[in-house]
C-alpha cells in the first residue's frame, strides 16, 4: 500500500510509519492505521459516517479512496486528495470511490517520535560540488560537459537505486509526471520495477549507477583517459538498444527517467566521439580502469546486498511484532501479575485523578535505567493527559551519613506541594538529565530547609512490602508491566487499556 503524499504532507518517518503499521497485529486495517498515527504523534478519531454528513467535516480529514488511505482536503468546490499520488475530485466523484469511512486528526508530534536517520545527501552534494569546480577549472568546456552529464547520471540513477529499497524520490515522480496522471506513473514503474535483469542480484538499473560513477572518475584525468572513455561510450550502444527494446517491442510503453538516462548516454557518445582527443591505448590506463570498475560493481554489490539484507530483516521482523503486539495476549500475561493494591495513592501524583487508568513508577533518583522508563511516563502524560494519571513512588530509606540524597527527594516534596505538576514533572526530569544535586536544588528554589519526607518513607516501606525492590518497575492498575515486554511497548497498547473495563 503506497502512502507516500500523505506520509510527506503529516511528516512522519516514512520507513518507522510503514514498519509499525505493517507490524500492527491487524494490519492492513482501519485500526492499524489509525493505532500507527496515534503511535507516531498524530492523535485521530475514527468514524463510519455517511456521506450526507460529509459537508460538515473540517477542511481536511483522512479516508479511503479508491481502497487507499487518503488525506483530503477541501479546495472550494473540489478536493484534493493525497495517498501514493495527489488528483483532484469533485464531490460526486470523492463519493463514489470512497467507503464511509473518515478519520479526523490533529498532528501533536512529540519528542519521543522524533527519528533521526543517517542522512547521505550532503555528502553526495559535496562530492558532486566538488567535481563540478574541478572540472570547470582544469578540463576544457566539452571535458567538463562531459563531466556535467556524468554527474547527472550518477543522480538519476542513485535516486532509482533508493527507490528500490522504498524511498521515495520526488525527482523521479516529477520526471514521470507524479501528479499528471496514471499513465505516465504506471510506465516508469513497470520498466523500473519489473525490470528482469538480474547479475549476482543486481538489475539493469544499478549497472547505470556503476557506469556513471566510473565515467565520473575517469572523466577527473581527461584528456589521458580519452580513449579508455570512448570505448566505454561505444559500449552504452548496447544498453541504449537494450533498454529501447525493452521499452517498445517487450513493454510497449516509455519510461521518462529511461529516456533521460539514453539521451545522457547519447550526449556523452557525441563528445566521445567528435570531441575528444585521438589518444594512443595506454595498457596501465586500461588496468586502472578495470580495477576502478571492479571496485565500483563490488561497492554498489555490496550496498545492494546489505541493503535487500536489512529490507528482509525488517519485513521478517514486523511479522513478529504482529504476534508480539496482539493486545489480547499483552493483556493475558498482565493479568497473570498478582494485582497489587496501594494504601498511599496522593504522594508525587499526577494527571487526571478521574482517570480509569492509572500507572505507577517504582524507582530509584539514583537508578540509571529509571531517566528512561520516568521519560515514558512523562511522553504518556503529555499524550493522554485526560486518559491516564501516574504515581511516582520512589525507593527511599533515610541515611544520615547522605545528606544530598535526603535534600534531593525534599526538592521533589516541596515542588510537588508548592507547585504545579508540571514544574515537577520538569524538575524530575532535569535532575535525570543533569545528576547534580545543587543544579536541581538551585532550579527547586529550596535554597535551605527541608520537607517532612515521612509520606516518603512509609511509601518505600509499602514498595518493599509488596516486593517491588528492584527499579524501574511501572505498574498499571496495580499489575506489573510483564517482563516479556519492553517498556516501550506500552506505547502500543495504551490506546487499548484506556478502552478496556476489565482492566
Amino acid at each position: 500500500m503506497l502512502l507516500d503524499k500523505l506520509i510527506n504532507y503529516l511528516k512522519l518517518d516514512k520507513q518507522e510509519f510503514l514498519f509499525q503499521f505493517n507490524s500492527h497485529p491487524n494490519y492492513p486495517s482501519a485500526l492499524a492505521f489509525s493505532d500507527t498515527l496515534n503511535f507516531m504523534g498524530v492523535r485521530n478519531d475514527a468514524y463510519e459516517l455517511d456521506k450526507e454528513y460529509w459537508d460538515e467535516l473540517p477542511e481536511e480529514f483522512i479516508a479511503i479512496v479508491d481502497n487507499s488511505f487518503s488525506l483530503v482536503k477541501k479546495t472550494g468546490s473540489q478536493y484534493s486528495v493525497y495517498s501514493d499520488k495527489a488528483k483532484t475530485l469533485d464531490k460526486e466523484e470523492l463519493h463514489q470511490k470512497s467507503t464511509n469511512f473518515v478519520l479526523l486528526f490533529e498532528k501533536e508530534k512529540t519528542e519521543s517520535q522524533n527519528h533521526s536517520v543517517t542522512d547521505y545527501t550532503p555528502f553526495v552534494y559535496a562530492v558532486f560540488a566538488i567535481v563540478l569546480i574541478y572540472s570547470m577549472w582544469t578540463l576544457t568546456w566539452y571535458e567538463a560537459l562531459f563531466n556535467i552529464l556524468s554527474l547527472a547520471g550518477v543522480y538519476i540513477s542513485l535516486e532509482i537505486f533508493n527507490q528500490k529499497f522504498g524511498n521515495t524520490s520526488a525527482v523521479i515522480g516529477s520526471i514521470c509526471g507524479d501528479t499528471a496522471g496514471t499513465q505516465s506513473v504506471n510506465s516508469c514503474n513497470k520498466i523500473i520495477n519489473q525490470d528482469k535483469m538480474s547479475i549476482l542480484g543486481l538489475k539493469f538499473s544499478d549497472f547505470s549507477l556503476i557506469y556513471f560513477i566510473g565515467l565520473t572518475v575517469l572523466g577527473l584525468f581527461l584528456p589521458v583517459t580519452s580513449f579508455i572513455i570512448k570505448g566505454f561510450t561505444l559500449a552504452s550502444l548496447i544498453a541504449i538498444g537494450y533498454s529501447i527494446y525493452v521499452q517498445g517491442v517487450v513493454e510497449k510503453t516509455f519510461c521518462r527517467v529511461c529516456l533521460l538516462i539514453i539521451t545522457i548516454l547519447a550526449a556523452q557518445l557525441f563528445i566521445g566521439l567528435f570531441l575528444f582527443e585521438n589518444l594512443y591505448f595506454d595498457i596501465k590506463i586500461a588496468l586502472l580502469s578495470l580495477i576502478l570498475w571492479i571496485a565500483a560493481f563490488s561497492l554498489i554489490l555490496y550496498v545492494n546486498n546489505t541493503l535487500e539484507q536489512k529490507e528482509n530483516l525488517q519485513k521478517s521482523n514486523a511479522k513478529n511484532l504482529r504476534f508480539k503486539r496482539n493486545y489480547d495476549l499483552f493483556k493475558r500475561e498482565l493479568l497473570e501479575n498478582e494485582k497489587v493494591t496501594f494504601t498511599d495513592t496522593e504522594t508525587f501524583f499526577v494527571g487526571n485523578k478521574e482517570a480509569k487508568l492509572h500507572l505507577s513508577i517504582v524507582s530509584n533518583p539514583y537508578c540509571g535505567f529509571c531517566k528512561d522508563a520516568h521519560k515514558i511516563m512523562e511522553n504518556l502524560l503529555q499524550r493522554y493527559p485526560n486518559d491516564i494519571s501516574v504515581q511516582m513512588r520512589f525507593n527511599y530509606s533515610p541515611d544520615p551519613n547522605n545528606d544530598k540524597s535526603a535534600n534531593l527527594i525534599s526538592d521533589f516534596m516541596y515542588t510537588y506541594k508548592n507547585k504545579s505538576a508540571n514544574v515537577f514533572l520538569d524538575l524530575v526530569d532535569y535532575w535525570f538529565k543533569t545528576r547534580d544535586e545543587d543544579k536541581t536544588r538551585k532550579k527547586a528554589g529550596t535554597a535551605s530547609g527541608s520537607e517532612d519526607l515521612t509520606p516518603l518513607i512509609d511509601m518505600s516501606a509499602e514498595n518493599r512490602n509488596s516486593g517491588l525492590n528492584f527499579t524501574p518497575i511501572i505498574l498499571i492498575n496495580g499489575y506489573q508491566f510483564p517482563d516479556k515486554y519492553d517498556r516501550e511497548d506500552i506505547y502500543y497498547f495504551i490506546d487499548e487499556l484506556t478502552e478496556d473495563e476489565e482492566i
